[in-house]
C-alpha cells in the first residue's frame, strides 16, 4: 500500500514458476483450476 501511495504511476507485476503439472494437468503446487474456481464449473 505504501508503494502504491508513494508511486501511483508505477505498475508492478509479479510472477512465479511452479514446479510441474500433475496427472490431471493441474499446476503443482498451485491453485488448481482457476477457471473452475471463477466460474463454478466443478
Amino acid at each position: 500500500e505504501l508503494v502504491l501511495k508513494e508511486h501511483p504511476d508505477v505498475d508492478i507485476y509479479t510472477g512465479a514458476i511452479d514446479e510441474k503439472l500433475n496427472e490431471h494437468g493441474y499446476i503443482v503446487p498451485g491453485l488448481g483450476d482457476a477457471g473452475d474456481r471463477l466460474f463454478g464449473t466443478k
